[in-house]
């Protein structure tokens, strides 16, 4: 090793342009693949493409025709409450002629866009009214063919749309105060463009309320985008933040000029690396460039405090830099490698996106520490006397002003003060500390896991605006999909017709029947069957041929009945009364299925009258409801509801919020009810939508960074007890990586934060450097041991050089992620708050409570060193 690494730094001090043209070279081909890249913000990915749940969405999605949905909102607040209003004022609110113009002019821009799903556009002009005519038969007429041009006309409007419990709360708001439009898309990654689209178009149309369009797909792609813009400047506000804390810790641009080279040289290269190879830049691969920013200059940091203190004038500085970095390169080569493990652990997650995230941050850290081994050495041997000389002239004037006022810079202050708490309140440090980590402990019992793409945004986003606005107003715009299944043995209708005892003379009909049964999709088998045999019942049979045929029709039509099981009234009776009892839960705003559906048609068929909204009270008049239906202008809106075999049905839940804590409750709520009311026989359930999804992977993040946490720990601990070479320091080692996690997601739990995706990640970055700063510590400390040979003495040293260097490391880091703060997106104000918490508290355990603990523990600690 120690070979390799005096070849490494011969060839950097003695060929230092190869260095530069090598990595310019790689630097520049990495920096070429960025037009390549490709935003990816689809909570979807978070689980992999072969997972169960996703596979049954996507094939929920497929079955019932679902699409992703952007919801665009009319809030408006004059309605007048009550039946007070006359006839020639109407009741206000929404249902004026002139929002109602403005309506259906924004739904016919709508049905012209390009990538939206036109004939399943759910608007007040493109909906069917379902009543009872005149003459008493039932009639499907548009809700709104042309806008109302009275006030009364648009009175009986609302009339109509409040007796319709399919868009009564989802198309008009019950206050009278809202109405939606909602638009499916056949690609929700246009769904930025299409909302731009029509925000657009919405800045000229004239109402007396407020537009607004939400949507889990407009969340999500708005965030792709503003995501890009602020990979565009976080990233280069970091460095520029680095660049300034490090002139004012060593006052001389051409030195510092250096670990800023090699920070934007990992960053470019890493990202180069992970667009090149085809990988999406997903919310969590967004943030590499930011964390790699800062980790990436800690090892130049060390470098360049130690060639600082050592360099005098007139030197080679090339044999200096030599020997600071064969001094640190152990020190520093087991906190890369330390560091880059607790994000590697990331890759045990079974969360795609978190696996990508800990393998390019990890890489991106040994790049890192490879390029600083070869280029820091290259470049300082490099600079001219005159430069190294005006280093040091800078660095002793500013020694020299400080001691001649009696004073010191305010980053030696604060390590004088942090000696003196840690060499002579040993005992109420440990205590301190001690109590600060149970009640930590405590604190992360209290953790709330939760997330939801649309708080990604402040409050005052748009999104967020329009979130609140229209989940006040609406049942919900949140969607989650309780799918039923009947997995009993579906009836084969070949097999019937073979079973069938037919006289001989049918045996030819018989072939061509199964010929044609045999081209027909497996859920219209046994109609085709009855539809043939009915036909055949009109020709010419003898006597035995019709009794034959007619005996098996009846078989036939049994069967059918028995096979249409969502055509069943006992079967619908069962959703009807689930859906009686979620519509009482506070979670949900409203459910809709075939039941609604049904009863709907079931009452314009029979009176018209609230009495006869039920359920038929057999399979006929069930199937009498449905073809009905079909004879609307929208029959494919049955098929949302049930496939065509009636094996399969959809029960459309809106929620008024897309917490994942919230679906949560929502999937306890129906497991409770079917444990109190279980379905018939054969009969199974499952979940499907976005809302569904997204707690099924948060589940898996929670779960995997756990395993991937405690993984990490042990692979750490092992690491610090082999670099060095004793149990006692490989768990002193682990003493501020311990109490830091502790801490920070106990405050979590403690101030009521949600536990979300950037929050989860933290623990890797945390494990990193809390170690990264205790090897630096320990490797320094049994050093100086060994020239001291005395406890106190050793530990008073510890405070000068040792000290500043991890103080200055803690500070360049947490601040140089303060430019997140000022970020638009919540996820990256979350991570810049947190990081810099935990480099200030991983920094601070490490210079108290490690020579408390070394104190406490020294029969040990250096016993032998």
């Amino acid at each position: 090793m120690k070979l390799a690494i005096d070849m490494l730094l011969h060839v950097s001090t003695h060929k230092g342009r190869w260095v530069y043209f090598f990595l310019a070279v790689i630097t520049a081909f990495a920096a070429f693949q960025m037009r390549l890249i490709q935003i990816d913000t689809d909570p979807e990915n978070m689980l992999a493409e072969s997972h169960s749940a996703r596979t049954f969405h996507n094939e929920v999605k497929q079955t019932f025709s679902m699409y992703d949905a952007i919801v665009v909102g009319l809030v408006v607040d004059n309605f007048a409450k009550g039946d007070g209003a006359k006839d020639d004022e109407g009741k206000g609110g929404i249902y004026t002629p002139e929002n109602l113009a403005a309506i259906h002019k924004v739904t016919n821009h709508v049905l012209a866009i390009e990538g939206v799903i036109g004939q399943d556009v759910m608007s007040f002009s493109t909906v069917d009214n379902i009543k009872q005519s005149s003459d008493g038969s039932l009639e499907f007429s548009w809700l709104m063919a042309s806008p109302p041009e009275t006030a009364s006309a648009s009175a009986q409007l609302q009339d109509s749309i409040e007796r319709l419990p399919l868009l009564y709360d989802t198309l008009a708001a019950s206050s009278g105060n809202a109405a939606a439009i909602y638009i499916p898309i056949a690609d929700k990654n246009e769904s930025y463009r299409i909302a731009q689209d029509i925000r657009a178009y919405l800045a000229n149309v004239d109402t007396t309320g407020q537009w607004h369009i939400t949507g889990l797909p407009v969340a999500e792609d708005q965030f792709g985008v503003e995501m890009f813009v602020q990979m565009a400047i976080a990233a280069p506000a970091a460095g520029a933040m680095i660049f300034v804390l490090l002139f004012l810790f060593f006052r001389n641009w051409s030195l510092i000029t250096a670990p800023m080279i090699v920070a934007m040289g990992t960053v470019i290269i890493t990202m180069g690396a992970l667009i090149g190879m085809g990988f999406t830049v997903h919310i969590m691969s967004s943030m590499i460039a930011i964390f790699l920013m800062p980790i990436a200059v800690v090892d130049s940091v060390h470098i360049l405090s130690e060639f600082s203190d050592r360099y005098k004038p007139g030197e080679n500085a090339g044999k200096v830099i030599t020997q600071v970095v064969e001094h640190l390169f152990k020190p520093m080569l087991f906190t890369s490698l330390t560091s880059s493990a607790g994000f590697f652990s990331l890759m045990l997650t079974p969360i795609p996106p978190v696996q990508i995230f800990g393998a390019y941050i990890g890489f991106g850290i040994l790049l890192a520490f490879l390029i600083t081994l070869t280029f820091i050495p290259a470049y300082i041997s490099r600079m001219s006397p005159a430069a190294l000389n005006k280093l040091q002239v800078a660095l002793h004037q500013n020694e020299e002003a400080d001691n001649s006022k009696g004073n010191s810079t305010l980053l030696k202050r604060t390590v004088n003060k942090l000696r003196y708490i840690a060499l002579n309140h040993r005992a109420l440090i440990i205590a301190i500390f001690g109590v600060i980590t149970l009640v930590s402990a405590w604190g992360i019992t209290q953790i709330n896991i939760n997330d939801n793409p649309v708080r990604w945004f402040k409050k005052d986003h748009e999104i967020r605006v329009a979130d609140r606005a229209l989940n006040a107003e609406f049942a919900g715009t949140y969607n989650a999909h309780l799918v039923i299944t009947d997995t009993n043995e579906s009836i084969d209708a070949s097999k019937v017709l073979n079973e069938a005892k037919l006289p001989s003379s049918l045996d030819e009909w018989v072939e061509q029947t199964q010929a044609t049964i045999n081209q027909s999709d497996d859920a219209n088998k046994m109609s085709e069957l009855a539809m043939r045999i009915d036909d055949a019942l009109f020709s010419n049979l003898n006597d035995d041929e019709l009794m034959a045929l007619e005996s098996l029709l009846q078989v036939v039509d049994a069967a059918n009945g028995n096979a249409n099981t969502f055509q069943q009234p006992a079967v619908l009776k069962h959703i009807e009364r689930l859906q009686a009892y979620l519509d009482t839960q506070p979670l949900i705003g409203k459910s809709q299925s075939l039941v609604d559906v049904v009863k709907v048609v079931n009452r314009e068929l029979r009176s018209g009258n609230e009495a006869d909204y039920a359920l038929p009270a057999n399979n006929r008049g069930v199937a009498q409801t449905l073809m009905q239906y079909q004879s609307s202008h929208r029959p494919q809106d049955l098929w949302h509801f049930v496939t065509p075999d009636y094996r399969q049905t959809l029960i459309w839940l809106q929620l008024t919020s897309g917490d994942n804590q919230d679906m949560t409750n929502v999937i306890s709520l129906v497991e409770d009810y079917f444990t109190k009311n279980p379905l018939p026989q054969g009969l199974n359930y499952d979940w499907a939508g976005k809302a569904y999804l997204n707690v099924v992977w948060q589940e898996n993040m929670v779960t995997g960074m756990l395993e991937s946490l405690l993984s990490a720990f042990v692979i750490v601990f092992v690491m610090m007890v082999l670099l060095f070479r004793s149990f006692v320091f490989g768990v002193l080692a682990m003493l501020p990586l311990t109490i830091t996690i502790t801490f920070i997601y106990g405050l979590i739990g403690i101030v009521g934060k949600d536990y979300d995706m950037p929050i989860a990640v933290l623990s890797a970055l945390t494990l990193g450097l809390s170690v990264d700063f205790a090897i630096h510590f320990l490797a320094r400390a049994r050093e100086i041991y060994k020239e001291t040979g005395s406890v106190p003495d050793t530990l008073d040293a510890m405070f000068d050089e040792p000290a500043s260097a991890i103080t200055r490391n803690a500070l360049v880091i947490a601040l140089g992620f303060t430019p997140l703060l000022l970020a638009p997106l919540v996820p990256y104000i979350t991570v810049g708050v947190f990081l810099a918490s935990i480099m200030a508290v991983s920094a601070l355990v490490t210079l108290l409570v490690l020579p408390a603990a070394m104190v406490f523990l020294k029969r040990w600690v250096f016993k032998g060193a």
